[in-house]
């Protein structure tokens, strides 16, 4: 660079604050014009040869052409980018330095820009001296004279083949990480600590639709919470959970669904510039949501053969127990009458009748020992363990049980689950015995006279205030609402004389309810029929639960 460039610089700077001088006519404009007076003030109070170091010694190569992109100089850095020397490069031109592959738009665009005396900015494929090629990120400024025409051309360039090179390996990185999410036949989604999905996969988005969830994870998080409990809030960033099962009702034309939820944190420095020195970091939770709906049928029909058998088994026993328990009951009527008599004449001191009391006595110690007999062949049933279970699950097994019941005596079942409910403690057995009891018994109330044309049963459940609830209604003649807490006692029987009048079945009933401390009554306001409604206390909630261990 020779020592007139500086001076043509300042004779710039002058040119141009006397045109902002003659222009002013406003209060602004004034203060721009003294604001560009003092910086230009104090411009000319530096040395020239400061410009000419500045220019020399700048990181950034830099070159000044001709208007015919001749180079008339470079400084130190543009000998490092490209590998010439200034008696290498100096009256050559700037095409010197470019490569073919880069298309000829770019450079039509470049020129363009820069004869209407504009800055063009953009990427560039150059070659160094040796050959070499890399990307150039090259800025070319229009140098103007004292009229205003262009002069020169000034360009700076970096080599920003590395840092191309790492951005498209990110790039590169995150589709692949995509490609790979999206060909995963397992459901994903990552949200951030507001629960936010910020990140899914084609899985993901069908279950949009299949769901009719506007945003699933948000649907599959309250269904897990119930559950687990609040897992989301636990301090110091928080346990993940392992194929957890949420049993999802009535989707569509799908009907039941079932699904293994997943869940693992991980954390991400934070981009931000404000957090550069301060390290910050945010919590996501990578959501795997695999639908296992296929797998669970098959395994709900090898369940159902065995239930079939269990429950058949169990339905003989019962029968047992109720015959003999009937008889028992047949059996204490008199006993009881004998016993009356007996302290009658206990009382009456009657010695006339002895021989007739002592015959009493005999007849009642045999009825006692008659009784002690039947008692120890009353069939016990089985206990069976206490775990979380899910009512909609078990009401459905009862259903598709008692499926050719139904069709046989004509009835019709409107099921309607709530799609998740949490579970409750208690013993599956005794639970689908509970609810296949209430069932016969809505189905028997179908068949009597007295009812609606329409043979319905309604089945609903439901979850509220840490309760489960399920309702089981029959569209029969209904119960009287003096007889609805009776029908709980032994052998009591809404049935005409002519059927049968003797039954444990609803005692049955609720002496499994009492033992999950659910309650059971009968609707009084229900008018179509007979409406048994059970409430189930939810099964308490542990955290422990969500790394997949009690």
């Amino acid at each position: 660079m020779t020592k007139s460039t500086p001076e043509y610089l300042h004779s710039q700077i002058t040119l141009e604050t006397a045109k902002q001088l003659t222009s002013a006519n406003t209060a602004e404009s004034m203060v721009a014009v003294a604001s560009t007076q003092k910086h230009t003030k104090l411009m000319s109070n530096l040395p020239f040869s400061l410009f000419v170091e500045a220019v020399e010694q700048a990181p950034v190569a830099i070159s000044i052409t001709d208007k015919k992109a001749n180079i008339l100089y470079i400084n130190d850095a543009f000998t490092s980018v490209t590998g010439y020397k200034a008696s290498e490069i100096l009256g050559a031109n700037e095409s010197k330095l470019s490569d073919k592959s880069t298309p000829r738009q770019v450079y039509y665009d470049l020129w363009h820009t820069i004869s209407r005396k504009q800055v063009w900015h953009g990427q560039l494929v150059n070659r160094k001296k040796m050959g070499q090629r890399y990307l150039a990120d090259l800025t070319i400024a229009p140098m103007l004279d004292d009229r205003g025409a262009i002069s020169h051309y000034i360009g700076m360039h970096r080599d920003v083949t590395q840092a191309h090179y790492a951005e498209q390996q990110v790039g590169n990185q995150k589709q692949l990480i995509e490609s790979v999410i999206n060909a995963s036949p397992v459901a994903m989604a990552v949200l951030d600590e507001n629960k936010k999905v910020v990140l899914d996969n084609q899985m993901y988005k069908m279950l949009i639709s299949e769901l009719d969830k506007s945003e699933p994870a948000l649907f599959f998080l309250d269904a897990l919470a119930q559950d687990l409990g609040n897992f989301w809030d636990i301090p110091d960033r928080k346990p993940g959970f392992t194929n957890h099962e949420i049993r999802v009702e009535g989707v569509g034309r799908r009907g039941t669904r079932w699904f293994s939820c997943s869940g693992n944190w991980f954390i991400e420095s934070d981009t931000c510039a404000d957090n550069f020195f301060v390290k910050q970091s945010n919590n996501y939770l990578l959501l795997s949501i695999n639908d296992i709906s296929q797998q669970r049928r098959q395994q709900e029909n090898l369940h159902l053969q065995t239930l079939r058998t269990i429950l058949a088994e169990e339905e003989h026993i019962r029968s047992i127990r109720e015959t003999l328990l009937g008889a028992m009951h047949q059996i204490r009527q008199p006993l009881n009458q004998i016993n009356a008599a007996i302290q009658i004449m206990a009382q009456r001191n009657d010695t006339q009748n002895k021989p007739l009391k002592d015959l009493l006595g005999q007849v009642q110690l045999m009825g006692a020992e008659t009784l002690e007999t039947l008692q120890r062949c009353v069939p016990e049933i089985p206990e069976s363990a206490v775990v979380p279970v899910n009512l909609n699950q078990l009401l459905h097994e009862v259903m598709l049980l008692n499926s050719t019941k139904f069709l046989a005596n004509g009835v019709v079942v409107d099921w309607l689950p709530n799609p998740v409910l949490p579970s409750i403690l208690g013993s599956a057995n005794k639970l689908r015995m509970m609810f296949k009891q209430l069932i016969d018994n809505a189905v028997n109330a179908l068949n009597r006279p007295g009812g609606n044309r329409e043979r319905l049963i309604k089945i609903t459940t439901s979850s509220e205030n840490g309760w489960v609830r399920v309702s089981i209604a029959d569209t029969g003649p209904g119960i009287p609402l003096n007889q609805h807490s009776k029908v709980f006692e032994p052998f009591f029987t809404t049935h005409s004389m002519g059927g049968v009048k003797a039954g444990m079945g609803l005692v049955m009933v609720k002496e499994i309810a009492n033992q999950h401390n659910a309650m059971i009554a009968i609707n009084p306001d229900y008018k179509n029929g007979c409406c048994f409604e059970l409430s189930f206390p939810v099964c308490p909630k542990k955290i422990s639960t969500v790394n997949g261990h009690e």
